[in-house]
Parts: C-alpha cells; structure tokens; sequence
C-alpha cells in the first residue's frame, strides 16, 4: 500500500468527524455522542500515523528510533476500547450496567496500553523499520510480546464486537439491522487484519518467512474495514432522516401542479413569494402546503360542485374510477375555480362545492397530480362554472372519501 492508501480513509474519517461536530457540541455529555466522535476521530488517527511518511515523521521528531510504532500501537489500541464503549452504550441496558460493563472495558485497554509502553521501554528496537516492524521485531525480547499483545487485545476487541453486533442484529429491525450487519463485515475484516499479523508474527518467531501476510495483505484488509464501519455506524442514523427527507422532496415536488395552479389565481399575493432555495426541505413542503390552503380559501368562493360532478363523471366514463376519478373531480373544480378568481368573477356557483375540498396531503396530492396529467381537467375552462347541470353528492374528504 503507498501512502494515499492512508491518507485517504483518515480524511474520509476525519471529514465525518467535522459532520459531527456539531451534535458533539450540543450534546458533549451523552456518552453515546462521545463515543461515536471518537470512535471516528481515532480511526483516522490510526490510519494517518501508520502512514509510512508520517512514521519517517514521528520518528525523527523524537529522535527515538520506531517510536512511531508505539504509538500507532496506542492509536489502535484506544480505537479496538473505543469501539467496544460505543456498542456498549448504543445497545444500552440500565445505567448500572452500561457503567459497568464500560469501566470493565476501559480499566483493560487502559492496561493494555501501559504494557505497551512499558514492553517498548524494557525492549530494544534500534533499526527503524516503517512497514514492516511486527516480524522484523517479532523475536526480539519484550518487543516480542509488545506486538502479539497489541495484536491480541485488537483481535479481542474485534471479535466481541462481532458478536456483539450480530447477536443485537438478529433483535432489532429497519436502519438498525441493517447497520448492524454492515458493521458485523467491518469487524470481520478487523478481525483479518490482526490474524494476519499475528500468523506473521507467529511464523517469523519459528523461523518462518510469511512477511507479506503482515506487510501487504493486513493493511488492504484494513482500508477495507474503514468504510463499512463509517457506514455501519452512520446508517441508523442518517437512514431515516434521508428516508423523510426524500418523502418529503417527493411531496414538494408532487404537489407543484396545485401550487401553481392556486398561485395564478391571485400572483399580487404572497402566494407567489418564492421560498428561498436554502431552506430545509421540511420548510419548503410547509409553506407549500401552506399556500395551498391560502390559495383554496381564496378561491372557495368559486367552487362548484357542479363542475366536480361532470368532471368525475367524465373520468368514470372513460374508465377512470375509484380515487382517481374523485381526485379528477376536485381538480377540475379547483381549476375552474381558479380561472375564475383570475378572470375577477365573484358571483358565487349556483352549488357551491367546498365540502369537496380536500385537507388531507394525500388527497392534495391526488388533485395535483390530476391537474397535470388528466385531460378532463385539462379540457376545463371558467365559464363551465356556471353551466346548468344538477348538482351531485358532495364527496367527504378524509375517512369517507379514498385518498
């Protein structure tokens, strides 16, 4: 791996850490917040540090040959407790429980990582070796078992993560499952990226060459990780969100038609306001429907259920029946309506038809979509308003009427 192999996933984590941020600091003492920056800000870390150019790096500025190595150590190490902590805590449990089982966690790696240092202080390691320091020191007193207990105490953390997530997988539903089981392939690529180390490692100690398991085949296993564990984590989270963001564009989008519709009738109003492009999507939905309740006011003196009888009767005879012929009822209604508010009519329908309009945004939908694709509607003109027709039944929006 060259060094954007690096790179690369610790921007990707650390670009996720920024998204962050914020929630970090609105909620700085839910532990479960703190968990989830963390986990992201020291994979990024790990990734960034075992960087061969930034190895070269630290070990210059400290003047201590591979001390780079230690420290990417305890970059890992606090990322395997990390790790732990944050499923700890996303499953949760009772408070006594979730405290609990994470000082049992923590107080562990905590002394895993000062056996590390000290390990690393009692042994010798004067050659510098970037890539390939885990075989290259693998036999070497104290340096030896620093390595196998690194290696031990991530294989560890990625195995009962595993577990762990597996076994709430099979519990939950929805965005959670499937985050679950993302992370259940994350972790198991972990879980390969140490095995590999430590059959290298375990193979240079009975004089064995298997170097590249650890040189060349770990790492890939590892950059793989990276991105489904971002998603595995992300995914509950930003899943539901994009679902209701996406409904509610869908929804913006679908009722255009009648916005435009009940905005020609009257554009000296605020009904023809633009909404500015950089408001949420929920606000543009809001004010949509807004309008469009505004709008039918303004034009509910014109409603005529004649029109909507003949229209619906129209789209039953040319085999439209059921919610698409009641909805192609009240769009015809509205658009004459509308056409009459913006030809300055105000005598009111001979049968006035506002207890046929609908309220409820699946029903607003319907008439929308009617007044862009059915040619009954289409075909509809203001004088129509006022033909001499009998009126028909006017049609209960809500449970009485299909929407």
């Amino acid at each position: 791996m060259d060094s954007f192999d690096y790179y690369i996933p610790a921007a990707a984590l650390w670009i996720c850490f920024a998204v962050k941020l914020p929630d970090l600091r609105r909620a700085w003492r839910d532990p479960l917040v703190r968990s989830v920056c963390v986990v992201i800000a020291v994979g990024g870390a790990g990734f960034f540090f075992a960087a061969p150019p930034t190895i070269a790096a630290v070990n210059d500025t400290s003047g201590v040959p591979n001390a780079s190595s230690l420290l990417v150590y305890i970059i890992i190490t606090g990322f395997s407790a990390a790790c732990l902590l944050l499923i700890v805590h996303w499953r949760g449990g009772s408070p006594e429980h979730v405290r609990r089982v994470s000082r049992h966690w923590l107080l562990g790696y905590t002394l895993v990582v000062a056996a590390l240092i000290v390990l690393f202080g009692l042994g010798d390691a004067p050659v510098e070796r970037r890539t390939d320091f885990d075989t290259y020191y693998a036999s070497a007193p104290f340096i030896g078992e620093m390595v196998m207990l690194y290696l031990l105490a991530h294989m560890t953390a990625a195995l009962v993560t595993t577990v762990m997530c597996w076994r709430w997988a099979l519990q939950v539903h929805g965005w959670l499952r499937a985050g679950l089981w993302i992370l259940c392939v994350g972790w198991l690529l972990n879980l390969s990226f140490s095995s590999l180390k430590l059959a290298a490692v375990a193979a240079h100690r009975s004089g064995r060459d298997w170097d590249v398991l650890s040189t060349t085949l770990s790492p890939f296993f590892s950059a793989m990780a990276t991105p489904f564990a971002i998603v595995g984590f992300l995914l509950p989270l930003v899943g539901p969100w994009a679902v209701t963001v996406t409904r509610t564009l869908a929804a913006y989008v679908q009722l255009g038609p009648l916005w435009d519709e009940l905005r020609g009738a009257s554009p000296d109003t605020s009904l023809a306001t633009p909404i500015r492009w950089y408001a949420s999507p929920h606000v543009h939905l809001t004010r949509r429907e807004a309008g469009i309740q505004d709008g039918l006011s303004l034009v509910r003196p014109q409603l005529d259920d004649e029109v909507r009888a003949r229209a619906q009767a129209a789209a039953e005879a040319a085999g439209r029946t059921g919610p698409d012929a009641v909805h192609i009822g009240r769009a015809a209604m509205i658009r004459a309506a509308a056409q009459a508010t913006r030809q300055g009519r105000t005598r009111a329908p001979r049968t006035p038809g506002d207890s046929a309009v609908p309220t409820l945004r699946a029903a607003l939908v319907g008439v929308s979509r009617a007044l862009r694709g059915s040619s009954v509607v289409a075909a509809v003109r203001a004088e129509s308003a006022v033909s001499p027709r009998p009126a028909a039944k006017n049609i209960e929006d809500g449970e009485k009427s299909p929407t």
